[in-house]
This record gives structure tokens, C-alpha cells and sequence, in this order.
């Protein structure tokens, strides 16, 4: 086998590989020998297929298949051979035809960068730390009486807080929604299910009163025809409901798991269920800060191409509608971003390399038991993840992230920020 290497970039490679063709043939010969012991082809006795018939319904096939193997393994060789690291699956390009006794095929692609020795000392890092206090654990019970309350008609006024249903029609100049009669919906007034100059209009009314003013409608609002326009609103409210919150007792306990219903056995659940919560949130903003420090300490680093091109489709994703591909001007203006992940990647990467960091199972097992617990049946999630490898990569590559990014805070310049449960689950609320 020859193999030769040709510089296409500062990543990019271009692998010319020849391998001689009676390697091919040989393998070629062998196959079609092994489909003639175990074809059955109608019209002839298992084993006994002429070798020209096996030729003539698999020749193509079996060429095909044997070329791909050999370029596979070939290319595998001529990489570790060369050592070089591939960053994808190479774009190869062949006639697959012999040529003075050889085959030849050209292997492009990006390799990985070479690291300049990484130091975090430098670093500036502010490592976030909160703790979950009794008046988080008040406010989530709140939450949680908030999900479960119930409602009833009352004979008042509507205020913030009610459920209101009404009916409505919208003329615009020339178009009126419905076409015809009165559209019915409902909303609790003040959740942000309306916009509020809608929500505006419902406070203040009882079941029956109709009415009519004019209507400010957003420029984002779902029907196309009313979005930015002022339109007269005709309103018939239906009825009003005020809200009924569950008491914190036994009962309320009890639908949440609590099978005794014993108010201390709760709360003591809210409060670790909180925790959880709390840690994850807190270890994703000390990973965002190192990823952010060490990408603008590495600015310079050349990456890939590829990898850049690959993380900006991702983010553009982010921002259209599920199962659309992003137009390539959203997928462009995502380029930026998308170098800084990669470049905090892949230093994240190398750290781990040249510290030789070894994923800590502990950590594997505590992360997808907290995965797992706020699903009804957490047993079958970790089942699901033990049977899946990619499942499971994945969440293996998310601890050594996390190991990662306490490395570099260890090792840096690194100060504490205290926030409270609210700032740190809720920034910028």
C-alpha cells in the first residue's frame, strides 16, 4: 500500500491511497466463492450454483461492497500510519478501477488542530454558589397549589386571576374574524396567554355583559390578518371563575407521591427535589463562564471548519420551526457563536487528554438517577439508558464536561459569586 499526504489548509488534508488490484481480486474471488456455498437460487441444488450465474446476479454487488471494505480498512491504516486524526467521516473519490496494477482513491478532510500548551492559571473564573432556603420551598408550594386550583363561576366582576370565557369578533378595514358570528375562547387574565391590551379589555366584566372598544393587536400575533392592526372587538362574555387554591394538608401531599400524606415527609421532598435542581443550574453556569473564558483565551485556535459549520446549523436550528432547515443567512450569522462553542470544546477536550481526567461512574450513575426521577417509571429510564451506548455517550460526555469545568476552576484565578435560588434559576426575571 501506498500512501501519500498533501496539505489542502492549515486543517485540511488530502490522502492519496494505492493498494494493488490483486488484493481486490483476491477478495472479489472469495466472496463470490462463499455466495456460491450458501446462495439458493431457484433451479439449482444448494452449493451447486455455477460460478458464472453467482457472477452474472452478484458480480456488481459484491465488487461494490469489497471496494468500500477495502478503502475502509485501507484508509484506516493510511491514518494511523500518517497519524493523522480525522475530524469526520473523509469525502472519498475513486473509479475504482485498476490502474498498472493498483486501485487509487483520494481521502479529503479536516484533521485536528495542534494545541499550544494550555494554561488556566490565569483565568479569570467566577465560580456561582447558592443554597435552596425555606422561603424557595414556600414559593415552590405556591407553585405547586398554583397548578393544582381549581375554579368556580362567581357572580362579579372579573379581576386578575379569573378564568374567563367569552366571544368575540374582530373587524380590521375590510376583514372581519370569524366570517360570520362570534369565536369563543378563554383565559386565565394576567398568566400571559393574552396580550395584554386583550387581557385589558376582560377585567372589569360580568357574565352577559357585551360590549365593544377598540383593540391594539400585536405584530407577532398568530392570525396574519389582525397582527399589527387596531381593530374593533365585539366581546359577549360567557362566564367568570375565580380561582380555588388547594390547602398544603395531608390530601395535597399525598398527589405528589407522598402516600402517608405527612407534610414534613413533603417538604423534605420539595427541598431535594429543589437542590437537584439548583445543582445542575449550577454547574451549567460554571461550564458556560469556563467555556466563555477559554474560548476568548484561545481565540486564535485554528478549528476546523467543519466542526464550525456543523455547531452553526445546530444554533440556526435552534431558531426555526422543528424539522425546517435554517436558511443559510441565519446558519451564517450563527458562525461566530458557533467557533467560540467549538474552540471551548475542543481546549475542554484537550484538558481532559493531557490532565487524564477518567469519567467518574459515581457522578454517570447520580446524573441519570436525576434523570430518571422526574419520569413516572424511573426504572425504565435507566434501563432505556443502559441499553442505548449512544444514550449513554452522551450523557457520559456531559459528566466529563462538568469534571472539566471543575478542573479549570480549581486550577484558575477563580473568585465565588453568591446568588440566590431565584437569581440563579430565573437570570434576568
Amino acid at each position: 500500500m501506498q500512501v501519500s499526504v498533501e496539505n489542502t489548509g492549515t486543517l485540511g488534508r488530502k490522502l492519496t491511497v494505492k493498494f494493488p488490484a490483486e488484493r481486490y481480486e483476491t477478495q472479489v474471488d472469495a466472496r463470490i466463492a462463499e455466495l456460491g456455498r450458501t446462495v439458493r437460487l431457484k433451479g439449482f441444488r444448494p452449493g451447486k450454483v455455477p460460478v458464472r450465474v453467482i457472477q452474472q446476479r452478484f458480480g456488481e454487488q459484491v465488487r461494490g461492497e469489497v471496494l468500500s471494505d477495502l478503502i475502509g480498512s485501507t484508509l484506516r491504516e493510511a491514518v494511523t500510519q500518517e497519524k493523522l486524526q480525522p475530524v469526520a467521516n473523509p469525502a472519498i473519490d475513486t473509479t475504482g478501477k485498476p490502474e498498472n496494477g493498483e486501485i487509487a482513491y483520494t481521502a479529503t478532510f479536516e484533521v485536528m488542530p495542534q494545541f499550544p500548551e494550555i494554561d488556566v492559571a490565569t483565568l479569570e473564573i467566577k465560580r456561582p454558589v447558592a443554597t435552596v432556603g425555606d422561603a424557595d420551598i414556600e414559593k415552590m408550594l405556591e407553585t405547586l397549589r398554583q397548578q393544582r386550583r381549581s375554579f368556580e363561576l362567581v357572580d362579579r366582576a372579573s379581576a386578575e386571576g379569573d378564568f374567563v370565557m367569552f366571544e368575540y369578533a374582530a373587524q380590521a378595514g375590510d376583514y372581519r374574524f370569524p366570517a360570520e358570528g362570534l369565536e369563543r375562547a378563554g383565559s386565565v387574565l394576567g398568566a400571559g396567554n393574552l396580550f395584554k391590551a386583550l387581557d385589558d379589555a376582560l377585567v372589569g366584566r360580568k357574565a352577559d355583559d357585551s360590549y365593544e372598544a377598540e383593540i391594539a393587536f400585536p405584530a407577532d400575533f398568530r392570525n396574519e390578518k389582525l397582527a399589527g392592526q387596531t381593530a374593533h372587538v365585539s366581546f359577549k362574555i360567557v362566564k367568570v371563575q375565580e380561582p380555588k387554591l388547594p390547602e398544603v394538608n395531608a390530601e395535597f401531599a399525598k398527589l405528589f407521591g407522598i402516600a402517608d400524606g405527612d407534610l414534613e415527609h413533603f417538604r423534605k421532598e420539595v427541598r431535594a427535589n429543589l437542590d437537584r435542581e439548583l445543582k445542575a443550574a449550577l454547574m451549567g453556569r460554571l461550564k458556560a463562564e469556563v467555556a466563555e473564558q477559554l474560548a476568548s483565551a484561545y481565540a486564535t485556535l485554528e478549528v476546523p471548519n467543519l466542526m464550525v459549520q456543523s455547531e452553526a446549523r445546530a444554533l440556526a436550528a435552534n431558531n426555526v420551526p422543528r424539522g425546517q432547515q435554517p436558511p443559510q443567512a441565519l446558519v451564517d450569522a450563527a458562525v461566530p457563536a458557533a467557533r467560540k462553542r467549538v474552540v471551548a470544546g475542543l481546549v475542554m477536550g484537550e484538558i481532559a487528554r493531557k490532565q487524564e481526567l477518567k469519567i467518574d461512574r459515581k457522578r454517570v450513575a447520580e446524573q441519570l438517577a436525576a434523570i430518571a426521577s422526574t419520569y413516572e417509571e424511573p426504572e425504565k429510564v435507566v434501563e432505556l439508558y443502559n441499553g442505548d451506548p449512544q444514550l449513554m455517550s452522551g450523557l457520559q460526555n456531559r459528566v466529563m464536561e462538568d469534571q472539566v469545568a471543575e478542573w479549570v476552576a480549581d486550577h484558575a484565578n477563580t473568585s465565588t459569586l453568591d446568588l440566590s435560588f431565584d437569581e440563579v434559576m430565573r437570570p434576568g426575571a
